[in-house]
């Protein structure tokens, strides 16, 4: 808010590219983050290469990269070379943030049909007949999903009742077993 061509000819002469590193942790804060890009840009070609590792470390949002980028191309204290590469450098990280979001997506997807199968699996698990033909594999998926789903870990503390309830599920669910408690 309020930055302009002004704020970077001051902050040009105010920081050094020594404090690229510093910027590049103060990047993630919302409240920081357009006066960050602005004192980044400011340091002209000693930001490419820190701003393009935060990227793909995530320590940097791609669109802030971008932004960086877009105003060091516009920045008439950085040399004509130096806007030249910053225009590249836009793109090249462009092409990186559209990359990310591709495997990004493609990831959802695949445990989108992860989440269904096991699904399935559930609710096959409900029919004794279906329930057979499910792997041991499958059932243990089935298994530890509602485990999860409950908030706890095969490995994790959980109080006694907790612990018979779970040994009762395993019972169950992956060995078969019917639900029937044994008389005490």
């Amino acid at each position: 808010m309020g930055y302009s061509s002004q704020s970077l000819n001051t902050l040009s002469r105010k920081l050094t590219p020594t404090d690229v590193p510093t910027l590049i942790g103060l990047a993630p804060d919302q409240d920081l983050h357009v006066g960050v890009q602005f004192a980044l840009a400011s340091q002209c070609e000693a930001a490419f290469i820190p701003v393009r590792e935060a990227v793909m470390q995530h320590k940097v949002p791609f669109l802030d990269a971008e932004d960086v980028m877009g105003l060091i191309e516009d920045f008439s204290v950085c040399t004509p070379e130096t806007q030249q590469r910053s225009s590249a450098m836009r793109s090249e990280i462009h092409s990186l943030g559209e990359a990310e979001q591709r495997r990004s997506e493609e990831e959802a997807k695949e445990k989108a049909a992860e989440d269904a199968r096991i699904q399935r699996n559930a609710l096959n698990m409900l029919d004794p007949e279906r329930a057979r033909d499910l792997t041991l594999k499958e059932r243990e998926e089935v298994y530890r999903r509602s485990l999860k789903q409950m908030g706890l870990k095969e490995d994790g503390p959980m109080t006694p009742a907790q612990k018979d309830m779970v040994q009762r599920m395993y019972r169950t669910m992956v060995l078969g077993e019917s639900g029937k408690r044994p008389p005490n």
